[in-house]
């Protein structure tokens, strides 16, 4: 087990060198260390989560022209060539396919304590201090405003709404960030969630004070 998870590792390493720094290789070292976590509680398939973990971003569907296939395929054909067991493959690989926020907009597909788990881990990462940081770098990445007080957020009805906008950074807590509290699968999840989000409020506190330079 602990020598297919090291040939994982430097895969994923290689794999995203350059990456945008909110979904390079330490968003993924967090989140596997996240996972194992929230896993000593919830006693899932440990071979399965830290594949998940380890290959969920292995190409984002936002760097890669929205092609939500590459990265499921991409960790099924190296999962295969390190003779992973095909069956703990599709898991895998189904897991990858599900657990990002924009496909909640689909209603419920596939689902397992695992999947359960690992998801947690990477809607954990996104909220808190870390997550304040990983909104503020993308929103860099692609140029958008900080905030606007003329643009309000919005609330995403569907999978296109979401993907597409280009709304201040600020707008992306209320749309994504704020909602991720109660959409934890896992007691662990939740109790770390509750902390994180109440952070994520004091900072917008303190954010619109600043704003208005008081």
């Amino acid at each position: 087990m602990q020598a297919s998870i090291q040939k994982t590792i430097d895969f994923v390493k290689k794999t995203l060198a350059n990456a945008e720094a909110g979904h390079d290789w330490f968003h993924i070292e967090r989140v596997f260390k996240t996972a194992q976590t929230i896993n000593q509680q919830e006693n899932g398939d440990e071979l399965v989560v830290a594949f998940a973990a380890l290959l969920h971003d292995i190409a984002d569907p936002k760097f890669n022209n929205g092609d939500e296939e590459l990265g499921p395929n991409m960790a099924a054909s190296f999962l295969s060539s390190i003779a992973v067991d095909a069956e703990v493959i599709a898991h895998v690989k189904l897991i990858i396919q599900n657990m990002s926020f924009k496909n909640s907009f689909d209603g419920a597909g596939f689902t397992s304590k695992e999947m359960q788990i690992v998801q947690d881990a990477d809607r954990l990462d996104a909220i808190g201090a870390i997550g304040i940081a990983r909104a503020f770098t993308y929103g860099g990445f692609k140029n958008r405003v900080l905030y606007d007080p003329a643009i309000l957020p919005e609330k995403h009805l569907n999978k296109e709404s979401y993907k597409n906008t280009t709304a201040p950074t600020i707008n992306h807590f209320y749309e994504k960030l704020l909602l991720l509290k109660d959409m934890m699968n896992t007691k662990a999840g939740k109790a770390m969630a509750t902390e994180r989000h109440n952070f994520m409020l004091l900072y917008l506190e303190h954010f619109y004070k600043e704003w208005e330079g008081k």
